[in-house]
């Protein structure tokens, strides 16, 4: 709590995978979570279960007042559904492939990264 109320930062990576767990959310003062890509590669007009699975992540971390991040986001369909169902950021190849730090300098000076998920009014 000391590192949180200096200002740090603390995420659960790939939320609902592997060793991630609804306990950590009481357990650990943590300030957001970041939906694993397996999760946004499933959504589709075909695959209403990971639709299902990231509103019920959303609705889970909106309950404990969390941020979500959604990871692997490489198409706009992608990217506005995943605003639809609550997500406040969003990484993946829509957005920049991996870049080296002089690079990505670069891009952050050129303002081109909107890594912001759509608002209900936009």
């Amino acid at each position: 709590k000391q590192l949180r109320n200096g200002g740090l930062r603390v995420s659960i990576d790939d939320f609902g995978t592997r060793y991630s767990s609804l306990n950590y959310l009481r357990r650990f003062p943590i300030n957001s979570i970041k939906i694993d890509q397996s999760f946004v590669r499933g959504l589709n007009a075909d695959n209403s279960s990971s639709t299902s699975i990231i509103h019920a992540i959303a609705c889970i971390a909106r309950s404990f007042g969390l941020r979500i991040l959604a990871e692997g986001v490489e198409s706009q369909a992608q990217k506005e559904l995943l605003g639809i169902l609550g997500c406040d950021d969003m990484q993946g190849f829509l957005f920049s492939p991996p870049l080296p730090a002089d690079e990505f300098e670069s891009f952050l000076g050129s303002g081109a990264f909107p890594a912001r998920a759509p608002t209900p009014e936009s």
